[in-house]
């Protein structure tokens, strides 16, 4: 509020000029942790791909625990720390946090979720997870390998399309791996 110069007031009291700010400078990613892969991200085994919020997939994974359809000697510990880690390549592919249908896919890749039709993982594809899944929780450069594994076509479809693919002919599944 102005002052009206004829009001007896002292000095330091007097309302000033507003002290002028400059514009900030544009920003930059410069600490390691700012840092965001552009399209030309180098993809190789065992480099994994950063991405934001990556440990909200672990909360998303665990809500699946109650769905999944293992086989003997699987435990679930195992594969949800695979699909975790399918799930944080697939939501760093397309530059975003984890959301419930990456883990959904990755589990569907598998074929640990029953499938919109009702049929379970064919028999091959039980065998071939068995031996690459067991044991994932507790080596992370197994779960690494299962998430390279995926191709990455693989990771740009919908779940859906993972369970009809399967589902369609009896060797769809290894379309979407690359082993």
């Amino acid at each position: 509020m102005t002052q009206p110069r004829f009001a007896p007031i002292l000095e330091q009291h007097e309302v000033r000029e507003v002290q002028r700010i400059a514009p900030p400078a544009p920003w930059e990613p410069h600490r390691p942790g700012e840092f965001r892969p552009g399209s030309g991200a180098r993809r190789a085994p065992g480099l994994g791909i950063p991405g934001p919020d990556q440990g909200y997939a672990l909360w998303l994974a665990d809500r699946f625990r109650d769905r999944l359809e293992l086989g003997p000697s699987e435990h679930a510990e195992d594969v949800l720390a695979a699909a975790v880690a399918i799930a944080l390549c697939r939501a760093s592919l397309f530059g975003r946090a984890p959301v419930a249908t990456d883990v959904e896919l990755a589990l569907a890749l598998f074929g640990y979720l029953a499938s919109d039709s009702g049929q379970s993982a064919p028999w091959d594809l039980v065998e071939y997870r068995r031996e690459r899944i067991a044991g994932a929780a507790h080596d992370y450069w197994r779960r690494r390998a299962v998430a390279d594994e995926v191709t990455e076509a693989a990771l740009r479809m919908t779940p859906r399309a993972v369970d009809e693919l399967r589902d369609s002919h009896r060797d769809g599944w290894r379309q979407l791996l690359a082993p």
